[in-house]
């Protein structure tokens, strides 16, 4: 158990998905204008990383493995992850509409976000068990949602401000995002 949290913890925080790897920065730069949004996709990608992750699991082990076929993991993962965004993405216009509105063309991207794929790729990589997958899988999605959300918040503070012209927009967020990455990477002794 305390193996799990351990690997929660640091997939959360300190081996951040966004600040460590600087994976999944399309959504993280476009989304992350309001608060609503960011906790919006950040829910997404929560669903869509461990849902695919168990899916891309399922797959590799009973499929792949027994066949021989170990090397098509990157080809069927990137289905898997295809065919899993496909079904949010009509989920959300179904019964969540504004939510689908506000992500708008960031809700198709996430099958091209790299950190669902590494996700993917990392739990079969590091040859977790199911209940290392799903943590790792949640871990990484929470951590996303969480450096989303402060992210968004921040940004929300710096549109009420009044910058040098020249760092209005995205320098002044990639400045911000740099600063948060070095906060976080004072976490990396915490575990």
């Amino acid at each position: 158990m305390g193996d799990l949290l351990t690997l929660f913890l640091s997939t959360v925080l300190i081996d951040n998905i966004i600040l460590s790897h600087f994976l999944g920065m399309c959504p993280f730069m476009g989304v992350s204008k309001n608060r609503s949004s960011a906790l919006g996709m950040g829910f997404a990608v929560l669903f869509v990383i461990v849902g695919a992750s168990l899916l891309s699991y399922a797959l590799y082990y009973l499929a792949l493995v027994p066949l021989g076929l170990e090397y098509l993991e990157l080809i069927t993962f990137i289905l898997v992850i295809a065919c899993f965004v496909q079904f949010t993405e009509l989920f959300l216009k179904k019964f969540i509409p504004s939510l689908y509105k506000s992500l708008g063309i960031f809700l198709p991207l996430i099958t091209t976000n790299c950190a669902v794929l590494y996700v993917a790729l990392d739990n079969i990589t590091n040859s977790y068990d199911l209940a290392h997958t799903i943590v790792n899988s949640v871990g990484v999605s929470v951590g996303f949602m969480l450096i989303l959300y402060i992210f968004s918040t921040i940004r929300e503070r710096l549109d009420a401000s009044t910058p040098l012209k020249s760092f209005v927009g995205n320098p002044l967020a990639l400045i911000t995002a740099g600063l948060m990455a070095l906060a976080f990477s004072g976490l990396a002794g915490l575990i």
